[in-house]
């Protein structure tokens, strides 16, 4: 009896190993992904396929296949070096890593939702060549220009902000959308006046909150739950069932989005976004394609946010001290 403890100590700290290893090997591979998926977009890189579907796959698709071992490789060093780490402390880690991402999704939305408003507005009343002249105003009518030079711009700026700002901005961003749909109604019941923009802004925001709010709900634990059993589990328990379920349900859930939206380069989120694709609205707002990017983020936030769950529904599966302490649900 007296070294069953040690043993059971040992054996405690293998599971530790092995599901810190496995998340962040997850992530490793998430990140992987992107990087792959942005060469072969950018840079016309092969991609794996070849690799598995080819009898000369050539240097450049073995280098992208070998990347996925290679993430694997850091992961396992990371977490061999540090053992001590709990699993909480990973999670915590993870989850402020997409907290990041968020933010700087979300400072994007603003500025460009609001420099391509503007944009169109001045285009659409004639005044754009007043302000930057005929031959860039003309530029500016073509989604790939404006694109390159209003829009990245503007989120190389967003993704600054963010690492000063440690606001998520959601009940902002709730407010401009109501704003903007007030902006809407006021301009065409008292003015008669409305243009495509308008519309497409509120929806551009709308669809943004409703995407990037999902990984920050999931942490708060504000999704909604089909709940007949789970409020009467015991904390092992609900552990179990939510890590099972962060991998099951959740983490295949995003790589599905992430493989058939981005698995290719005429896949359905790829493709807009390479083609800076804009709506047939006329002189509308050219963020059509940072929509269809907007599914690809909620994946990957999703899955960066499930794998942090996963860490500490183990942790609670385990006893182990601490838990997060999810905001009470409002209202």
């Amino acid at each position: 009896m007296g070294e069953a403890g040690p043993d059971h100590t040992k054996m405690g700290d293998r599971i530790d190993v092995g599901v810190r290893l496995f998340s962040w090997t997850m992530l490793a591979a998430i990140t992987v992904f992107l990087v792959n998926n942005v060469l072969e977009l950018s840079l016309d890189w092969p991609g794996i396929s070849p690799v598995f579907f080819e009898e000369d796959p050539g240097t450049l698709s073995w280098v992208q296949t070998m990347a996925y071992g290679a993430g694997a490789v850091v992961a396992l060093v990371y977490v061999l070096s540090s053992r001590d780490r709990s699993l909480r402390a990973d999670g915590v880690l993870i989850s402020d890593i997409n907290a990041y991402l968020v933010r700087a999704a979300f400072w994007i939305v603003l500025l460009v939702g609001v420099g391509d408003m503007l944009v169109s507005f001045l285009r659409v009343e004639g005044w754009l060549p007043i302000f930057v002249g005929e031959d860039i105003a003309k530029s500016l009518s073509r989604p790939s220009y404006r694109g390159m030079y209003v829009h990245f711009p503007l989120m190389i700026l967003s993704v600054i902000i963010a690492a000063f700002s440690r606001s998520l901005g959601f009940i902002w961003l709730s407010l401009l959308i109501v704003i903007a749909e007030l902006a809407i109604v006021f301009t065409r019941f008292i003015f008669s006046y409305e243009q495509a923009f308008m519309g497409d802004l509120v929806r551009f925001w709308y669809g943004a909150l409703f995407l990037f709010a999902s990984a920050y709900t999931l942490l708060e634990e504000g999704h909604v739950r089909v709940d007949v059993f789970y409020s009467a589990f015991k904390p092992k328990r609900k552990g179990l069932i939510n890590a099972v379920g962060s991998i099951i349900l959740g983490l295949s859930m995003s790589w599905t989005i992430m493989l058939v939206g981005m698995g290719t380069k005429m896949a359905i989120i790829n493709m807009p976004v390479v083609n800076f694709e804009v709506s047939q609205s006329g002189y509308g707002m050219y963020v059509k394609y940072l929509m269809a990017a907007f599914l690809g983020i909620f994946a990957v936030t999703m899955a960066i946010q499930f794998v942090s769950y996963f860490l500490d529904s183990v942790a609670d599966y385990r006893g182990q001290p601490g838990k997060r302490n999810p905001a009470p649900p409002s209202g």
